[in-house]
């Protein structure tokens, strides 16, 4: 019995680039960088002044919850409307409402969540400041009570996501949490997408957030020499680092036989999924990128394609120049000369960490249905050690239906994704 296709019915998304994955692809043809001046703190005398913030940000509209606020922080919210918008385009909820009640709770029962997380960020802490400022610990021990907000362990769990997408939702399927840094959101696409293939239910939503843009995260990331001062410029002789963004993004995927059964509109497929590892210690990267070249053979395998059949690349591109001359000779020797068009979105959308690759994967699958290979439109001069690669400025048109979409992070972790596009 062979594997069943695994095929996505909807799509969500928010970065400081747009609120879904369209409006996130219209920015980038029109050549738009959402990193600008940071303004949700003050960041005189800081290090590290830009980043990709999310416009406008109104919590309790995004999460749809005043009362939920007590209990999540910034990047869940991002989470919850994530899921919430790829559920909306699916037409899940609207459609289990028309069913009787055995069938409804079998639709709940059947459906599953897997989210990516950035676990917690450093802003968890910062209600214990004050009173470790003051040095002495009997004082920490007696005030503690009465200065930290009580609900302070709730809005730390890497897991909320999960929890209340779950809740809300009525989601009663398997779940994962994944924190596994960058990786994260396409490590939970490929849980989800598993569980489907092995039987476990019908549907599952696979959602990734985070919200890294703080003081402590840009002050440490910067002192490991990952941040740019000025930009993000992925393969470009002048790039010096990457720029922090935040976000959330999710995909519904579903059997193709239940997304059949309901009458669901299939935005395109997941094919396979390739995951391999440095294994040269937390911060190294392989110069010549041979794991990550092991990750995308696999993926490839994974869907049975052979390199010529991938129409558009969609690269980690994080702009640091080890990381990107690394992607760069792996791509090289997977696809030679007749390597497909090449692109990034980093460069408009900051690294969104723990959901950097699934966003890129939605807006990648938005591309691909656009037909356009979107340029990447920081880049002037391509680096020599990225010579070879395919890239360009300026959005060129699209031949074929299927994208590679890369994600790398700490520890040397590569995954890449193959999907396909249903073509409008």
């Amino acid at each position: 019995m062979s594997d069943p296709r695994i095929v996505i019915t909807g799509s969500g998304a928010i970065c400081g680039a747009g609120r879904s994955a369209d409006e996130v692809l219209a920015a980038v043809l029109a050549g738009h960088s959402a990193i600008r001046a940071v303004e949700s703190f003050d960041t005189s005398g800081w290090p590290v002044r830009i980043a990709a913030e999310v416009p406008e940000y109104n919590a309790a509209k995004l999460a749809g919850d005043r009362k939920l606020l007590k209990f999540i922080r910034r990047s869940d919210v991002f989470g919850l409307f994530a899921a919430g918008r790829a559920l909306d385009q699916a037409a899940f909820d609207a459609w289990r409402g028309t069913l009787d009640e055995a069938a409804a709770a079998k639709a709940a029962d059947s459906t599953g969540v897997y989210v990516g997380s950035g676990s917690g960020n450093f802003s968890n802490q910062y209600d214990y400041l004050p009173l470790i400022a003051q040095g002495a610990l009997p004082t920490f021990g007696r005030e503690l009570s009465a200065t930290v907000n009580p609900m302070w362990l709730l809005t730390a769990l890497p897991n909320n996501v999960l929890g209340h997408v779950g809740i809300r939702h009525g989601l009663k399927g398997p779940n994962a949490c994944i924190t596994h840094h960058s990786v994260s959101g396409l490590l939970a696409l490929a849980e989800a997408a598993e569980a489907l293939r092995a039987g476990e239910c019908a549907r599952a939503l696979a959602v990734a957030h985070d919200a890294p843009i703080e003081p402590q995260a840009l002050l440490y990331y910067q002192r490991l020499g990952l941040m740019s001062g000025r930009g993000l410029s992925p393969f470009d002789a002048e790039h010096d680092g990457s720029a922090m963004g935040e976000g959330a993004a999710a995909l519904l995927l579903e059997t193709e036989a239940a997304a059949a059964d309901r009458g669901a509109t299939v935005l395109g497929e997941v094919l396979g999924v390739g995951n391999a590892g440095d294994a040269l210690g937390l911060l190294p990267v392989d110069d010549e990128g041979a794991a990550l070249q092991r990750a995308v053979e696999a993926a490839l395998a994974a869907s049975g394609l052979a390199p010529a059949d991938i129409a558009l690349v969609v690269a980690h591109g994080n702009g640091t120049p080890n990381s990107d001359a690394s992607e760069a000779r792996a791509l090289g020797r997977v696809f030679g000369a007749a390597m497909p068009p090449v692109t990034a979105f980093k460069w408009a959308i900051g690294h969104l960490l723990a959901a950097s690759g699934l966003i890129e994967a939605a807006v990648g699958l938005a591309a691909l249905r656009a037909r356009s290979a979107p340029g990447i439109a920081t880049l002037r001069t391509l680096d020599p050690a990225c010579a070879g690669l395919n890239v360009a400025a300026a959005t060129r048109p699209l031949a074929g239906d299927t994208a590679l979409v890369i994600s790398r992070g700490f520890g040397g972790d590569n995954v890449a994704c193959v999907l396909r596009a249903a073509l409008p």
